[in-house]
């Protein structure tokens, strides 16, 4: 039969074993939840390279479809018809398929001009970039965006809009002046020039 010093360290020592399990599994839970986060932010830094280089194959895909326009010059009215083009005696495709919006897995937000044409496309996720700065030469005024919806890809002047013509969409959210951020590691590699509204230096 127990004294009553036995029973008191017992219930001691039981009573630091549950505090330790305690312990244990919150220990346990912080390192889980550390681990989905890194996890987490390693996908979404995959879909916004992704959404980067696809937004850039549209743009250069609408560009061309202006370039070789019989005539006037003209944008697509939909996006199928950078997929095949009849304008031509003989079919001409400009881009592979109609991808989905990287972010959303949905349909992308037009950008469109006079006429309704399609001159350019953009995310509709609200969510905040990761990258905010060091873009490459032509995406300089993604510097600062706080939605990927602000990431529009248009053509450069040069093969897309001509000269004086202006979206007809709501401009994109105003990049905040003097905003510094340094790129961390994981931002995609430089992308050919693709320019998404009116050019801004690059941060350093």
């Amino acid at each position: 039969m127990r004294t009553t010093g036995e029973t008191c360290r017992a219930a001691r020592n039981g009573g630091f074993t549950y505090v330790w399990v305690l312990l244990a599994v919150a220990l346990m839970a912080a390192g889980l939840a550390a681990v989905g986060e890194v996890a987490s932010t390693a996908a979404k830094r995959e879909k916004e390279a992704e959404l980067l280089f696809v937004g850039d194959q549209f743009a250069r895909a609408i560009a061309e479809y202006r370039a070789s326009s019989p005539g006037a010059p003209q944008y697509p009215q939909k996006l199928e018809e950078l997929l095949a083009d009849n304008r031509h005696p003989n079919l001409r495709r400009y881009l592979r398929r109609v991808y989905s919006d990287p972010m959303t897995g949905r349909d992308w937000g037009l950008v469109r001009g006079p006429g309704g044409g399609i001159m350019g496309v953009h995310s509709q996720s609200m969510e905040r970039p990761l990258k905010t700065a060091n873009f490459p030469q032509g995406y300089e005024s993604f510097t600062g965006a706080d939605m990927y919806s602000a990431w529009r890809f248009v053509p450069q002047p040069g093969g897309g809009p001509a000269a004086g013509e202006k979206p007809t969409v709501p401009a994109a959210p105003a990049v905040k002046s003097g905003q510094s951020t340094t790129a961390t590691a994981g931002d995609s590699p430089a992308l050919p020039a693709v320019r998404a509204g009116p050019a801004k230096p690059s941060s350093p």
